[in-house]
């Protein structure tokens, strides 16, 4: 029903082809990763020789191109026929920006008259060197690895390839401590179960990866790279594989030029990006694949979970009736995925409270939650509260502004924690249409997300770039995480979530779901900036706990916000300062409450 897996990791292949089968083996690789192949017909002829030599070799080149037949598939009308082959090659690489060309090595050298000096020195994309039989098998491959920016693309194509069989080899020689061009790598490959990472060390690596070669069926590793800026040679044990292995062999180049001074900084940024790839491809989901809510029922049984959720509320009115009336008759009346509802309100001024009572609905009021340990403003504290009122083993969370509100909002994130125990965390998405004086704008919303919560993560905690909506408001979690996990009482609730999740759990712990979209009523520029003010200290206190140290102690935790009358400008300062809660988990009266 809903198998994941890693998909394909390169969008463009373009793979020259020849006379004869030259081309078989790269065409085949190339299908085997990439989701497009361009082929491009390639003739060259000699010095000594007049272009039309090679009339009678193009036709037969294009006789080829025209053979294939596959919607992946796409060539170029016309055949190269040059004396600068690989010159007139780069045009084409220049025009269609692939990813990748493959090019294959017979008898020794490159075909098609490409000199391999010039295709390793500034390549316009990444190369990779191919030699072998085909068609092959791709059961079982390995990647050996001493570090860099070329095992890391050697180690990206290896994933993207879906072998039954992955194993990652990690040489060095016998006397040489210096490790660190592979610290950044194996720091990733650590969190990846799939692959399976070996250390040897060797007085010959050449021999050594030769030996283990002849038990694999591919073996993919980098040029040797030089900390000089677009310069590498093959190296003497690519050299040797090529000649020598009985095993198809794949030697890479990334197009990413390695400057001196960036050289051991680089180290480890590909990698990670292959770490939040993986993670994208196997931990997004979309709501669609938990329509079967009579399956949903199945695996919440054969888990032995029971599930809560919990409505943040603040003057609501308008919306809460058909957020609570739509989510009760599909998910409990219908089919009793949820096990309760309640309703965690910040002391409304409205009706607000009223109108979940009259539906049957649990109320609380978060500010009366928890007296011994007093009250505090914001959504976080009325989330954290929400776990001692709440019984469910699953607990969900939905904002009650949601004009849109659709079932799916709720069975959409707790599909992820029914299918996989792994998961502890799974954050909503969605499109998010801007609604400003009733005009309804496609694409517009999200704005603290992209200016503020995003750029942060990137920076300090590239492993979550890959969620799309870090401060969405739909979210579930496993009631042993989430006791268990740092509550920010104010905007920051979501990202600190996010982040202790990660931190203690790990990547593949954090599932996202696509919900579609949701309609809202968006806040003020004035409330998004306060928003970003809250986020930032949030990251900040989390970098604290990392590294031990006071960042924002003597910070000002005061927003100096600008205001504007008819007679000009004037500052009003308001205090936005992040604090967080304990574990819920220590929390006497919590314990005494859900004893276990």
């Amino acid at each position: 029903m809903m198998h994941r897996h890693l998909g394909k990791r390169i969008n463009t292949a373009l793979v020259p082809i020849g006379t004869g089968d030259i081309g078989d083996t790269a065409l085949n690789l190339a299908q085997a990763l990439a989701d497009e192949v361009i082929l491009v017909g390639v003739v060259p002829v000699g010095e000594e020789e007049t272009m039309s030599a090679g009339a009678q070799a193009a036709r037969q080149v294009r006789k080829r191109l025209f053979s294939f037949s596959s919607p992946s598939i796409r060539f170029k009308s016309t055949v190269i026929v040059s004396e600068t082959p690989w010159k007139d090659l780069n045009s084409v690489i220049d025009q269609e920006k692939p990813d990748l060309v493959f090019i294959e090595w017979k008898e020794g050298q490159l075909v098609c008259g490409f000199p391999i000096l010039e295709v390793l020195s500034n390549p316009l994309c990444d190369v990779a060197i191919v030699r072998g039989s085909s068609p092959f098998r791709l059961d079982r491959t390995l990647i050996t690895v001493r570090g860099g920016p070329h095992a890391e693309l050697a180690f990206q194509i290896g994933m993207g390839m879906q072998p039954k069989q992955i194993d990652v080899l990690h040489l060095a020689l016998k006397g040489v401590v210096d490790d660190a061009p592979f610290k950044g790598l194996k720091e990733i490959l650590r969190q990846i179960p799939e692959v399976n990472l070996r250390s040897v060390i060797t007085q010959d690596v050449a021999r050594s990866i030769l030996d283990e070669s002849r038990k694999y069926d591919l073996v993919i590793l980098g040029v040797t790279a030089s900390r000089n800026m677009g310069v590498s040679s093959i190296g003497a044990v690519a050299e040797k594989l090529l000649r020598e292995s009985p095993s198809t062999i794949m030697v890479v180049k990334t197009r990413r030029p390695i400057a001196e001074s960036m050289f051991n900084e680089t180290i480890g940024v590909k990698a990670i990006s292959i770490l939040v790839d993986k993670w994208f491809a196997e931990n997004t989901f979309h709501a669609d694949e938990f329509l079967d809510l009579k399956r949903l029922m199945e695996f919440k049984e054969k888990q032995g979970s029971s599930i809560s959720l919990a409505m943040p509320s603040l003057n609501e009115e308008k919306t809460v009736h058909k957020v609570i009336t739509t989510i009760k008759k599909a998910l409990m009346d219908n089919v009793p995925l949820l096990d309760e509802m309640v309703l965690i309100d910040s002391d409304s001024t409205d009706r607000t409270r009223k109108i979940a009572e009259e539906l049957g609905i649990p109320v609380y009021i978060h500010q009366q939650v928890l007296p011994e340990l007093g009250a505090r403003p914001g959504k976080g504290e009325a989330l954290w509260k929400s776990l001692l009122v709440t019984k469910g083993d699953i607990i969900a969370w939905i904002d009650t502004d949601i004009v849109n509100i659709h079932p799916r909002f709720v069975y959409g994130i707790v599909g992820p924690l029914l299918l996989n125990r792994d998961i502890q965390f799974v954050k909503g998405f969605y499109r998010r249409p801007l609604k400003t004086g009733g005009m309804l704008q496609a694409g517009g919303g999200g704005r603290v997300t992209e200016l503020t919560a995003r750029p942060l993560l990137n920076l300090f905690y590239p492993e979550l770039s890959g969620v799309i909506q870090p401060l969405s408001g739909e979210y579930a979690g496993r009631r042993e995480a989430l006791e268990n996990a740092i509550f920010f009482s104010g905007y920051g609730v979501e990202t600190g979530l996010l982040i202790d999740i990660f931190e203690k759990y790990g990547l593949r712990s954090i599932a996202q779901v696509d919900l579609l979209e949701r309609i809202h009523h968006n806040q003020e520029l004035e409330a998004l900036g306060k928003m970003s003010f809250a986020i930032i200290q949030t990251v900040l206190h989390k970098l604290e706990e990392r590294y031990e140290r006071s960042i924002i102690e003597d910070i000002n935790k005061s927003i100096k916000l600008i205001r504007r009358t008819k007679n000009g400008y004037y500052l009003d300062v308001e205090e936005v300062a992040e604090h967080h809660r304990p574990l819920m988990i220590s929390v006497p009266a919590y314990r005494e409450r859900h004893k276990r």
